[in-house]
């Protein structure tokens, strides 16, 4: 994969099952492939990342604590695969706090950047949702991609994309400004990974 060198996941829906407001570790559970398409990424020599709205904290429906102990469990289900993450960041602020960390805010970006010493022109942004897509966009990621697990379906119509045709396709430019469209669209993460690689 030529130029990449760094992947952002989001994690509902992308990486596990999108619970709703998951905080029970026992809940977790690898979206199917998606522990063997992580593994791929990091045998390639990629930094993994996880950017993950966590508002349900902010909500009050569950606490900090819960969030960790559910990133444990899917940390420990990733090393079964032989895949340890980089790092993660997480909003834990609702909506309507205006927090420049939540995506498609680049707080959690900034953050990882710090850290790490990210460069947007080798990063690639996977995710489910149209504001997964709009964060690779704002932090200029050299590849966005749309997965169509979780919300994914959804937020593509929501979008205005063609149907898939095949396991992932490239798009052509579209959207609106705030809504822009990925640059790829997968059925999951697997067929992500998998273009990617191709690419």
């Amino acid at each position: 994969m030529p130029g990449i060198d760094t992947v952002l996941l989001d994690r509902d829906g992308t990486v596990i099952v999108d619970e709703h407001y998951l905080c029970d570790p026992a809940r977790v559970r690898l979206l199917p492939g998606a522990g063997q398409a992580l593994a791929r990424l990091a045998d390639a020599g990629m930094r993994l990342f996880l950017v993950s709205n966590q508002s349900g904290i902010g909500r009050g429906f569950f606490t900090e604590a819960g969030h960790l102990a559910v990133q444990a469990r899917l940390e420990a289900l990733l090393r079964e695969h032989g895949v340890r993450l980089a790092d993660a960041a997480f909003c834990l602020h609702a909506p309507d706090a205006g927090c420049p960390c939540r995506k498609p805010g680049l707080g959690q970006w900034q953050a990882l950047r710090h850290r790490h010493g990210l460069d947007p022109a080798t990063t690639a942004v996977i995710g489910d949702k149209a504001s997964d897509v709009a964060f690779g966009t704002n932090l200029g990621a050299a590849v966005t991609v749309l997965v169509l697990t979780g919300h994914g379906a959804d937020e593509a119509a929501r979008l205005g994309l063609p149907p898939l045709t095949g396991e992932a396709m490239d798009l052509p430019e579209g959207g609106v400004p705030g809504l822009p469209w990925p640059d790829i669209l997968a059925r999951d993460l697997a067929a992500a990974v998998e273009r990617l690689m191709e690419k």
